[in-house]
């Protein structure tokens, strides 16, 4: 039976940084995370970072880390093998992850530890796009203050993840409401971590080949990418298209008795219906 998401340590992390662009040599100046397991808080972590470089204009103006508060300070060859012993196997979550892990996995190169491929990332910003569609904005503060966070964000490291913790947790709400719990489902609708999507995927696009192959329906709960509602429907499968990068099961939904199509990603379970029967005939 899937593990449930309040039944797993998990992280919360945060990084601050010289500039916007790691492929332009920005560096990690501060990363902070907490490990948590339902709302409990296990343990925290904090730690400036001596970049090796100046800090932009642009980055200073925003989380007022200077030059002279680094000089002091340990450099990521230190601090990495700290963070990764404070993260253990426990996936990660992030608000906009796709930032934070592309600078988390140039820092881990630049140390000779290597990319994070095994490490399963989660985008809580992907949860607040999936989660609330239809709001007018999707910056951190924004979505906290949406779902009556208080507290003012500072683009520090921990503050920004303390923010983040509160949001996740008001998200994960709304999840529990849809019925939806265990951490599979997290990791498929709201992850960024291509090897641990890729096994998921494979594994839902299997089962929906079996059921087009045996010439029976499907049962799927399915999670609205427009409504955030979720549906249980009866399909039959005709095919699997791919289109601009998605995959997506075509059929006949029998709830709306038209041909629908559903992002492979949305589907929350499935079931092939009359499996056993086909094979015992």
């Amino acid at each position: 039976m899937p593990k449930s998401i309040d039944e797993i340590e998990l992280v919360i992390f945060d990084t601050e940084t010289t500039g916007l662009e790691p492929g332009a040599g920005d560096r990690i100046v501060e990363i902070a995370a907490v490990k948590l397991v339902g709302d409990r808080k296990i343990s925290d972590f904090q730690s400036l970072v001596n970049p090796g470089r100046l800090i932009s204009p642009a980055a200073f103006a925003v989380n007022k880390i200077s030059t002279e508060m680094l000089k002091d300070a340990p450099t990521i060859q230190e601090v990495m093998p700290r963070f990764l012993n404070f993260v253990q196997d426990a996936p990660l979550f992030s608000y906009n992850a796709g930032f934070d892990m592309e600078f988390l996995n140039q820092e881990l190169k630049i140390t000779g530890i290597g990319a994070a491929e095994d490490i399963v990332a989660i985008d809580i910003l992907k949860m607040a796009r999936r989660l609330l569609p239809g709001l007018e904005r999707y910056p951190l503060w924004f979505v906290a203050n949406h779902l009556g966070v208080t507290s003012v964000q500072e683009h520090r490291a921990s503050s920004d993840v303390e923010m983040t913790w509160q949001v996740f947790r008001r998200l994960k709400q709304v999840l529990t409401k849809k019925g939806i719990t265990d951490f599979t489902s997290f990791a498929h609708l709201f992850g960024i971590s291509p090897r641990a999507l890729k096994d998921i995927h494979l594994q839902k696009s299997a089962e929906i080949q079996e059921a087009i192959d045996l010439g029976v329906s499907l049962k799927i709960k399915y999670l609205s990418t427009s409504s955030a509602t979720v549906t249980e429907r009866e399909v039959i499968p005709k095919e699997i298209r791919e289109e601009q990068g998605r995959s997506y099961l075509v059929g006949y939904c029998c709830l709306r008795r038209e041909e629908r199509t559903f992002r492979i990603d949305s589907i929350l379970h499935l079931e092939i219906m009359g499996k056993n029967e086909n094979k015992k005939s």
